[in-house]
């Protein structure tokens, strides 16, 4: 890919983990301050408690992101789990410090 190419997924992933909500009570970045939600490096949120409204938020977000990859894959000509990847290491890469990121052994604090 080129570099307008991954700016693209970059601008993406940005809108996708902060865009408006549909009628959740929490906020994706109220979830992710209270250490309910984390990045994981397959470019999807994980729910770290278990919560209805946090398995639901995660669930929107996740259908969104997804959305949004087979998009940027399909216009760019190249495999969906290419573009998860990236997004996945862009999310993990600007997630806030105390915010929960999937490491090899399950959720740590960054």
């Amino acid at each position: 890919m080129s570099i307008g190419q991954w700016a693209v997924i970059g601008v993406m992933v940005a809108v996708i983990a902060g865009g408006p909500l549909s009628a959740h009570a929490l906020s994706l970045d109220e979830a992710k301050a209270k250490g309910l939600v984390g990045e994981k490096s397959s470019g999807y949120l994980g729910a770290v408690s278990g919560e209805d409204e946090v398995h639901a938020l995660v669930r929107e977000i996740n259908a969104k992101r997804r959305q949004a990859y087979e998009e940027i894959a399909q216009k760019n000509g190249t495999h969906v789990t290419a573009v998860e990847t990236l997004a996945g290491q862009k999310a993990i890469q600007n997630t806030k410090p105390g915010h929960h990121v999937e490491g090899p052994n399950g959720w740590i604090k960054k």
